[in-house]
């Protein structure tokens, strides 16, 4: 098979004169098995903005191309082979169903092994409606909510594929997503998103495939304590009420399952404290975002994204995170008098606004103690601020960016997040580095996106949850932590950072409970 990179399309052009543009230039023969590896849009010059291909094919003469053409090569079409190892007898217990637990119990299940999967929330179907319910009225359900409950907080987001890892797992990642309900352009779109219509469908057909597998999967149930016997796992104990007989369970449990932390620490499982961001939503206009990525073109492409970043001379990192075009700002609370704040979009992105968290780098030393779990209570602390100053209801804090930088001028947005907002100022959030931090950080950014410290945009706040802030420490070859058979995964464990990795993170640790064998 050939790559031929660097395939120009106008705004506007065909993507099926592709195939026929392809053969004609390069003399092509007899080719076949025609597909496109790679799209993405080039707005580098805004008066010449266009699409860039990459497409893989068969032909008679490749070595003839390769060896005429630079711009192609020789590529392979790698199929996933999982590793052969013993299967336990006992199951599998899975504890967790974002994306890390989703393909770590679909992996090991497609593969003959018994797999018991714990989620302390609800199936999506019910999940959605107790998350409704949360956004029209305020009553929280904290076992259901944008943090619990199949899927994992990733469901109600949307569903960013990117990632900054390198991993031939990735393939099988976006294949099974794809085999399961995403868009087919995840498999080649340079910035693939999936849209939270299309991640609710897709999580309950990757349960149905665990279950026709051979899986028990089983929703409200939340891993209340371990069992272990010589330093190794013996059993699971659910709810406070049963206990299921198993040699390996995996604590793929989200950033989210606080409790959960707390259990593992009177346990002593080695863990430590980890940096992390904090932050707000900021909102603008899509269609502003749209003319200063676009130019010219800005009605006749997508909706447009963005990601930013500042060094400041204070040593923190400011950046743009989970950038959602067309989308709106959630309540993602989980814990009785906090806020937390993240963005959602469908698949069309067709929203009025732009959204993205901003946020400010911490580290353990910003943290009162070196408990492992105090950047958990440091994320506590400012959610239980924000409550509070939106008068003590899940409405969230918001600010306009001219009031929080105290000039400019722009466009008022109309904020997104349901219930809704209570007009107050951040600095009664987050301590003093922060809010400074981010001050200087949008004046920055504008420079880079003109517009972007625009005084009619939205700041809600607060965004905690972008990582976990701890790490639970595994072996690096075995991926197992301390006592044996117990497999930290995922984003909740500190190992992945978004729904791709946290998925490949999956993946290793089935592929690791195959070649560590029966404990």
């Amino acid at each position: 098979m050939i790559r031929i990179t660097g395939i120009r399309l106008e705004i506007g052009e065909n993507e099926d004169t592709l195939f026929t543009r392809i053969s004609k230039k390069y003399g092509i023969k007899n080719a076949h098995d025609f597909c496109i590896s790679k799209k993405s849009i080039d707005a580098r010059k805004k008066k010449d903005v266009h699409y860039v291909y990459s497409v893989d094919l068969y032909a008679d003469n490749e070595n003839d191309l390769v060896n005429k053409y630079g711009n192609i090569t020789k590529t392979e079409n790698k199929k996933y082979i999982f590793p052969k190892g013993a299967i336990p007898e006992k199951p599998v217990v899975i504890t967790g169903m974002g994306p890390a637990g989703l393909l770590c119990a679909l992996t090991l299940s497609q593969n003959g092994f018994k797999v018991i999967v714990l989620e302390r929330g609800k199936c999506v179907e019910e999940r959605k409606k107790d998350v409704s319910a949360f956004w029209e009225t305020g009553a929280l359900n904290t076992q259901s909510n944008v943090q619990f409950g199949e899927g994992g907080a990733g469901t109600f987001s949307d569903g960013k594929l990117t990632t900054g890892i390198k991993d031939f797992r990735i393939r099988k990642v976006l294949e099974e997503f794809h085999a399961h309900g995403a868009p087919e352009e995840i498999l080649y779109y340079s910035k693939p998103h999936i849209g939270t219509d299309n991640l609710c469908k897709m999580v309950a057909k990757i349960r149905e495939d665990i279950i026709s597998n051979g899986g028990d999967i089983r929703f409200s149930s939340c891993l209340t304590g371990i069992k272990k016997k010589n330093g190794a796992v013996c059993g699971a104990v659910v709810n406070d009420e049963y206990e299921i007989e198993t040699d390996n369970i995996v604590l793929a449990i989200g950033h989210s399952a606080r409790d959960t932390f707390e259990m593992l620490r009177a346990m002593n499982v080695p863990m430590e404290q980890k940096s992390f961001s904090v932050g707000a939503r900021i909102e603008h206009k899509q269609e502003m975002i749209n003319k200063a990525q676009y130019g010219d073109f800005y009605d006749r492409l997508p909706a447009a994204d963005y990601k930013l970043s500042v060094h400041l001379e204070n040593g923190r990192g400011v950046y743009t995170f989970c950038m959602c075009p067309g989308g709106t700002v959630v309540a993602s609370a989980s814990e009785e008098g906090g806020i937390v704040t993240n963005g959602m979009s469908n698949f069309k992105r067709d929203g009025e606004n732009a959204n993205s968290a901003i946020l400010v780098s911490v580290t353990p030393d910003d943290f009162k103690s070196d408990d492992p779990l105090e950047g958990m209570y440091f994320q506590r602390d400012i959610e239980r601020k924000a409550f509070n100053a939106a008068g003590k209801t899940y409405n969230a804090p918001s600010q306009r960016v001219g009031d929080f930088l105290k000039n400019g001028n722009g466009e008022n947005v109309t904020p997104s997040y349901r219930p809704g907002v209570t007009w107050t100022s951040l600095d009664k959030i987050f301590p003093k580095y922060v809010t400074d931090s981010m001050r200087e950080a949008i004046t920055e950014m504008d420079k880079k996106l003109h517009g972007f410290a625009s005084a009619g945009a939205v700041m809600t706040a607060p965004e905690t949850r972008s990582s976990s802030p701890v790490r639970i420490l595994r072996d690096k070859d075995t991926l197992q932590s301390e006592i044996k058979g117990l497999y930290p995964c995922g984003e909740g464990a500190g190992y992945a950072g978004g729904i791709t990795s946290a998925a490949v993170d999956g993946i290793k640790v089935a592929e690791a409970i195959a070649k560590n064998g029966t404990i």
